[in-house]
Formats: C-alpha cells, structure tokens, sequence
C-alpha cells in the first residue's frame, strides 16, 4: 500500500493522482476520496479546497465515511465551502453513524458550539440527506 499514499515521492503523487482520477471519474467511492485528498493536500495536483470538496462529496454520498468526515472538516473550517456548524454536524452524524470513530468525535465537539435548534436542524439535514443517497 505504499504506492496509495504516493510513497512520499512528489513525482508518485502525481501519478497516483492521474490514476485516482481515472478512477474516480468512473464513479469510485475510494478514489473519489482519495482524490479529494490529493486536492485538499496539493499531492500531485494544485491545492484546492473547492475542487477537493466536489470529490469528497461525490464520496461521501456514495457512503464513504471518510470522505463524509473530510466534508465535515471543510464546513467546520470553512475549506472550500462557507462555514457552517450545522453541514460540519449533519456530515459528521452520518459518518459516525457508518462507524467512523472520528465522526463521533467531531460532532460531539461542534454540538458544544451549537444552540439546541441548529443540532435538532443538523440532525434532520442528516436524515434528508441519507434519504437523497441512501
């Protein structure tokens, strides 16, 4: 597994990066990840929190927790997208509820930063958004 994280080398990132494209333009969850990775990173590709977020959410609404935990980060912090606690909860909630330990985490901690009503609006984006792409 070495090569997947593009063995360190900037010249492996780039072409680890052509082929998670190749990939995830075909439509796979993981590349599509990993893709998003690469953008939010500058690995093999120009650093861009806009075009890593567009690949992390292709991911995401596929099912891929770790790409819904990155979404959850880009809202928090504002990378990419508009701030905005109650996207960064409603992402995080779907991701812990597919067994991502950090999702757990994270929405624990935005929920200490939100009033009752954006958790309650957080937590019905979340069922929404699982209905659209169950």
């Amino acid at each position: 597994m070495a090569y997947y994280l593009g063995n360190g080398v900037p010249e492996n990132y780039k072409e680890s990066a052509r082929w998670y494209r190749k990939a995830a333009e075909q439509g796979h969850a993981k590349a599509q990840n990993s893709l998003g990775f690469r953008y939010a990173h500058g690995r093999g590709v120009p650093e861009d929190y806009a075009e890593a977020v567009k690949w992390f959410r292709k991911a995401a609404e596929q099912g891929d927790n770790q790409a819904q935990w990155s979404l959850g980060v880009a809202y928090q912090f504002g990378e990419g997208v508009i701030e905005d606690k109650v996207q960064a909860y409603a992402w995080w909630n779907i991701c812990a509820a597919n067994g991502n330990e950090l999702g757990k985490e994270w929405k624990q901690k935005v929920a200490e930063e939100m009033t009752k009503e954006q958790i309650a609006k957080a937590q019905d984006l979340s069922r929404e958004m699982v209905k659209a792409h169950p």
